[in-house]
């Protein structure tokens, strides 16, 4: 996955009317089926990058939105995602969601021009932020609380973590013996088959309390996040005293002001601006945005540098990830173990601090590197850290709100790991371009990867030092999985 493991909340919610007709496996199949496939597609594209960028001839910049337009859109709709399955229905969204994610999927595989690619990454990020949410939702409904419900979310967690594991596998294998086209087009059989199971068998349920959605809310903080994206990115070519890089910043600060006055005055907000005064909410939100912007450009430097450097195919690109892999769902399945000896705090820190050791050793690579003494160890560093790091700052944030709010505050931690993603790579991607720029060939590119990683080192020494400022000290936080 393009940076740490998806986050659960076992929120109950009241109120539904459901009667599922089909036996609970299926349930089960059906909605980490959808899951898997909006993680998956994070994962898959990072080896396919080179291969897009020669097939369709795009600059670094359009390389860099091929990830973000996804990102971006995913995260500033999630929130209404989840919003709208309550109100409408969450069958209904579920399969909204996988009808437009599958279509864009199938979009993007035919493009046949950079702006074509980009705009279909778009709509998958919505019908992915329509999709997710609703997954796990139809889960904490259809099973009763309890152990049943526990081993249900704790399948969902691990088949979410499983998809950005296998993800580099499956995307090198689709571009090395297909072509780059079918990291994308892998998701039209598959999600076609997944929503003509869910519609045939999955039973409708809502929310009876009757709610508005915040349309403008959602649209002004993906547009805000978006254009400061854009204004970061265009300090690549143009410098910070550019007006292309001033004016979207500018522009994104004033939009995303405009969201917060909009969240103060509606009266079913997107985000409800009263829950940061909770120290936990804020700390915690806080602390996962700049952790987000650290570990998530991981995988997509990674991938750039096994291939433009030291001359990986594509399969062998998703190949070495494997170990990586695998320690993040290493970490995200005994992190909750850990949190009941260590407590949360004390684990969310060491999370970070075994991350940032291991991308300040990543940030030594060169144009010599070695899989043994350039990957694989920083690499397991890095992915372990990230899987141990998620689950605490989530419990942390859930374990002071309402339980009326918990699938509120999940998902937006969920958010704040997304749009700081989305913004650390805006930033690494042009630190790692200026240092490209000043050298030549090779070298140059193992030069600027490698101070990408170190940069996101110090972003993740800060949200580590957040952390010990900010973070409650709580040892018996929330269960996750």
């Amino acid at each position: 996955m393009g940076g740490m493991p998806p986050i659960a909340a076992s929120a109950t919610v009241s109120e539904t009317t459901r009667r599922t007709a089909a036996p609970a496996w299926l349930v089960m199949l059906l909605v980490c089926a959808g899951q898997f496939l909006v993680v998956l597609d994070v994962s898959v594209v990072n080896v396919a990058l080179p291969a897009m960028r020669t097939g369709l001839g795009l600059s670094g910049l359009g390389l860099q939105w091929i990830v973000n337009a996804y990102v971006i859109t995913f995260a500033g709709f999630m929130l209404l995602g989840g919003r709208a399955a309550d109100i409408f229905g969450r069958k209904r969204i579920f399969v909204l969601g996988l009808a437009l994610f599958t279509v864009a999927s199938l979009g993007g595989a035919l493009a046949q021009q950079p702006w074509q690619l980009i705009a279909a990454r778009t709509i998958q990020g919505v019908g992915a932020a329509v999709l997710s949410p609703a997954t796990l939702t139809i889960l904490t409904t259809s099973f009763p609380t309890g152990p049943a419900r526990t081993r249900a979310i704790a399948t969902w967690t691990a088949v979410g973590a499983g998809g950005g594991a296998v993800g580099g596998l499956v995307g090198g294998v689709l571009t090395e013996y297909l072509s780059w086209r079918w990291v994308l087009l892998i998701n039209v059989p598959v999600g076609a088959l997944v929503l003509a199971g869910a519609v045939l068998w999955l039973t409708e349920s809502r929310q009876g309390v009757g709610r508005r959605l915040d349309v403008p809310g959602a649209v002004l903080v993906t547009g805000g996040l978006a254009l400061v994206a854009y204004g970061i990115v265009q300090t690549e070519t143009d410098g910070w005293r550019s007006a292309s890089a001033l004016l979207p910043l500018a522009s994104g600060l004033v939009v995303i002001a405009a969201f917060l006055a909009v969240e103060a005055r509606a009266k079913a907000p997107l985000m409800p601006l009263g829950l940061f005064r909770l120290r936990s909410v804020h700390s915690a939100n806080g602390a996962m945005v700049l952790a987000g912007a650290a570990m998530f450009s991981m995988w997509y430097f990674l991938s750039l540098y096994v291939q433009n450097v030291l001359g990986y195919r594509p399969l062998e690109a998703g190949l070495s990830f494997i170990p990586h892999s695998l320690s993040i769902v290493l970490g995200s399945k005994i992190a909750p173990r850990l949190m009941n000896r260590l407590g949360a705090k004390t684990l969310a820190i060491a999370g970070a601090v075994i991350s940032a050791s291991g991308m300040a050793w990543q940030g030594t690579m060169d144009v010599d590197g070695t899989y043994l003494g350039t990957i694989l160890g920083p690499g397991i560093l890095m992915a372990l850290g990230a899987g141990l790091t998620a689950t605490p700052i989530a419990a942390i944030a859930t374990s002071g709100a309402d339980p009326a709010d918990q699938g509120l505050v999940s998902g937006l931690i969920n958010t704040s790991r997304q749009m700081g993603g989305a913004l650390g790579l805006s930033v690494l991607s042009t630190v790692a371009a200026s240092r490209i720029e000043a050298g030549h060939g090779p070298q140059a590119l193992a030069d600027g990867y490698g101070l990408a990683f170190q940069v996101g080192a110090m972003i993740l020494l800060g949200s580590i030092l957040l952390m010990v400022i900010a973070l409650p000290r709580r040892r018996a936080d929330v269960a996750h999985g």
